[in-house]
């Protein structure tokens, strides 16, 4: 097999690849021998016709296409290696010479990674985030923390309902003293204060005991869904059958004792938040990063080729539709339920893969200009951690990591440094009203 390379404009090649006529008749030969048993002649047993006998009937190129298809994938995969080109598309084959007894020839065209001219990377400015944690942040992180801890318990015959419960009910409902569709329900389920329900319903059940009869009047709506039933006075006969309630632990120095390590609510308040300022320090931290990345990214110029963005973006589809299957719904499936075909995807997430490309592209160029070194020390590290993730021993998990994956993990650990460089070179810089601005109004303004 001999490759030859041809640049292109726009970051793409063009590989011409010859197979030798020998591999070719093997492939044909190997072609006969799988479709023969499917054949039938006259004169001849099934299975049994000969190769000339089948060329000659049908035309010599009966057996092209599949002898064509079992060479191209590992063909092209060696032209690729063979090249030494950093290849970041999927190839768009031309086959421009099959016939029997001479050489095989196709081309391949394909993206390769595009040259990056880096910007400023080191000093960008990214906006200050505020880490400061509030009593009111504090408070609000205690609640919830109440909320999860909280239980629930039924009510005693001789307590009354009170906003907050979950009542169990039967009700029949009449308007001027007959029943209407859709105005029965038996072992219903109601929030109190929740207002699901006609307004003024919920109201009335304030108070309510178990086993208690009730009759509610309301007016439904002059905007409710069924027509019939537009502002006209109905009474409802309810009969609750359980009450309840939510209970929470009152927040002291005993709540503290059985829901934390620490002795007094002061002390675990001042935990919570030494917790949310951790949290908060790491996500400005990644936000550092983030906008840091994508302000080096900007600032460099990179022609992105056409194939490499269209490679991209079908992986983003098929990771999607593994998601999608993870959870028990195929692509096609989703696509009718959406209305969208896989173009429209594609066309949507192109924008994405732009970005990614992108900050990768740059994210590598800075690790080779800043020669970042990553350690067999940090291979190992990422290797164990990875081990942790998946559950497994990391001598288990090393057995199924050959030396190409070693080396793909070197590349994505210098990325991260590369990223961790900027971050600590970035400059913070407050935020702009605009920017400080809550989505809504700045909409609401446009």
């Amino acid at each position: 097999m001999s490759v030859k390379v041809e640049n292109l404009e726009k970051s793409m090649a063009k590989l011409t690849v010859e197979v030798s006529a020998e591999e070719f008749e093997k492939a044909m030969q190997n072609a006969y021998q799988k479709q023969k048993k499917n054949i039938s002649i006259p004169g001849f047993r099934k299975g049994k016709v000969p190769r000339q006998m089948i060329e000659k009937m049908y035309g010599p190129g009966v057996f092209y296409e599949d002898a064509a298809n079992s060479i191209l994938p590992s063909a092209y995969a060696d032209a690729a290696k063979e090249s030494g080109l950093d290849i970041v598309s999927q190839p768009k084959i031309d086959v421009t010479q099959i016939e029997k007894g001479k050489d095989f020839i196709f081309t391949a065209e394909v993206a390769v990674k595009p040259d990056v001219v880096l910007g400023e990377y080191k000093g960008v400015e990214v906006p200050k985030t505020d880490t400061s944690v509030t009593d009111e942040e504090v408070e609000k992180e205690l609640e919830a923390d109440q909320k999860k801890n909280a239980r629930e318990v039924t009510l005693e015959d001789d307590q009354e309902a009170a906003k907050d419960d979950v009542l169990t009910l039967d009700y029949a409902g009449t308007v001027d003293g007959v029943a209407f569709d859709g105005g029965t329900a038996k072992d219903q389920t109601l929030k109190l204060g929740s207002n699901t329900f006609i307004p003024g319903f919920e109201d009335q059940l304030i108070g309510v005991k178990t086993g208690e009869t009730r009759v509610v009047k309301v007016t439904f709506p002059e905007d409710y869904h069924a027509e019939e039933l537009k502002g006209k006075d109905a009474e409802f006969t309810c009969t609750v059958k359980k009450i309840v309630r939510t209970e929470m632990d009152e927040l002291n120095d005993e709540y503290a004792q059985d829901h934390s390590e620490f002795d007094t609510l002061d002390e675990y308040k001042a935990d919570l938040k030494k917790q949310i300022t951790e949290r908060k320090e790491k996500e400005a931290k990644q936000a550092r990063k983030d906008n840091g990345v994508s302000k080096a990214a900007s600032n460099a110029t990179i022609e992105i080729p056409e194939a490499m963005l269209d490679t991209r973006a079908d992986e983003m589809v098929q990771n999607f539709a593994r998601r999608l299957q993870a959870q028990g719904m195929s692509l096609e499936q989703y696509m009718k339920y959406t209305g969208a075909d896989v173009n429209q995807m594609r066309a949507q997430v192109k924008p994405q893969a732009e970005i990614q490309i992108r900050n990768e592209l740059v994210l590598e160029k800075i690790a080779e200009t800043e020669k970042i070194e990553v350690t067999d020390e940090d291979v190992n590290k990422e290797i164990e951690n990875m081990a942790k993730a998946y559950n497994m021993k990391v001598e288990d998990i090393s057995k199924l990591i050959d030396d190409e994956q070693k080396e793909s993990i070197r590349k994505e650990l210098a990325v991260q440094k590369a990223a961790d460089l900027i971050a600590d070179n970035a400059v913070e810089v407050e935020k702009k009203e605009e920017e400080a601005a809550p989505a809504e109004e700045k909409k609401e303004e446009e």
